[in-house]
């Protein structure tokens, strides 16, 4: 499948950003629509080119703005990536999560199901979460398990999977789901596990670590997560759900470790810096694992970077992007979020 029009929303986000970098790279002409919310990376960071990148600072809460938009650009492929994506700030909002998530994908799949004929559009793919499965699995998830949501969050992104399951069933919009497991990468906003880390040890700051340290997570280099993506919007058959993940499961303590023997040595320095154990999030799940031999098999696609690899160049790019980290802590001061009230 030759692309050469792709629209995708909350493209200014951590992976929408490095998946417009991608896809470009591909010489594919990008319309990014995004509300730039505190977590978004300003144009200054990235410099996309003019002639191959196309930005509309619009919330997909304003249908009639949306539906605009659609058809001016009339693109081939959509790829629906905003939403509000941090738990802890989902535990202190429930309700900005279920209206930023929830209804913000509704509008969108309105818009495409009023302007069908007009449109014309080959796929929506809509990028989910390995969340919406619940934290306590044995075995990986596969694509046709139960769904068990433990969070705001989580449960707004399921939400949103069965819209779009519904609207493919209902109206006949060309759905494909992905559920990924945790992406880390450039430009990824320091709230984040692996970019607090990084920066707090840059800043001769306190580390936190949630509990025991014993959750366990699976991760995956951004790059190796878009080209997955890419995969999918070529070869990926309408109605179905797609895993993408390493197959690389990690406890918090254990990567935290990892990252700071990676950052002590390109630093050469000795710095031991304090971590301190702080009181876990209310619901943690335990273990996120994923199945992703599907795509493996059927699309050929596989991680290019294991865990430590990934690491190394995202570490390297914060020591040499510590613009980007300047901007973060203009804006988040490590405040704690997801703390129950008593």
């Amino acid at each position: 499948m030759s692309t050469k029009k792709i629209l995708i929303t909350g493209g200014s986000g951590f992976i929408g950003t490095n998946l417009v970098k991608f896809l470009i790279s591909k010489k594919i002409e990008i319309h990014n629509i995004d509300k730039v919310s505190y977590c978004s990376i300003p144009d200054k960071f990235t410099n996309f080119p003019k002639k191959k990148y196309f930005f509309y600072k619009i919330d997909l809460l304003k249908i009639k703005k949306i539906e605009k938009i659609l058809l001016k650009v009339k693109p081939e492929i959509i790829i629906n990536l905003a939403a509000d994506s941090h738990v802890d700030r989902s535990i202190d909002a429930p309700g900005r999560f279920v209206k930023n998530n929830i209804i913000s994908c509704l509008n969108l799949l309105e818009c495409i199901k009023k302007n069908k004929k007009k449109i014309k559009l080959k796929k929506f793919i809509h990028i989910s979460t390995d969340e919406v499965f619940g934290g306590d699995n044995k075995l990986p998830s596969k694509e046709n398990d139960k769904y068990e949501t433990n969070s705001p969050y989580s449960a707004s992104k399921a939400g949103c999977d069965f819209l779009c399951r519904a609207f493919y069933k209902t109206y006949k919009i060309p759905i494909i789901v992905i559920h990924c497991c945790n992406n880390f990468g450039p430009f990824q906003f320091t709230e984040k596990f692996i970019p607090t880390i990084i920066s707090k040890y840059i800043n001769k700051e306190t580390i936190p670590l949630y509990g025991s340290g014993k959750n366990i997570r699976e991760w995956i280099y951004v790059e190796d997560f878009c080209a997955a993506i890419f995969k999918i919007l070529n070869k990926g058959k309408i109605s179905e759900t797609y895993n993408i993940g390493s197959n690389e499961r990690i406890s918090n303590a254990n990567i935290l470790k990892i990252i700071l023997d990676i950052i002590s040595r390109n630093l050469n320095n000795n710095h031991h810096p304090v971590i301190k154990k702080v009181i876990d999030r209310p619901g943690h799940d335990f273990i996120y694992q994923i199945n992703s031999n599907k795509v493996r098999n059927e699309f050929d696609w596989k991680n290019n970077y294991n865990l430590k690899e990934g690491l190394k160049k995202t570490i390297l790019w914060y020591l040499q992007n510590k613009n980007w980290l300047k901007h973060c802590k203009k804006i988040y001061r490590g405040n704690r979020q997801g703390l129950l009230k008593k």
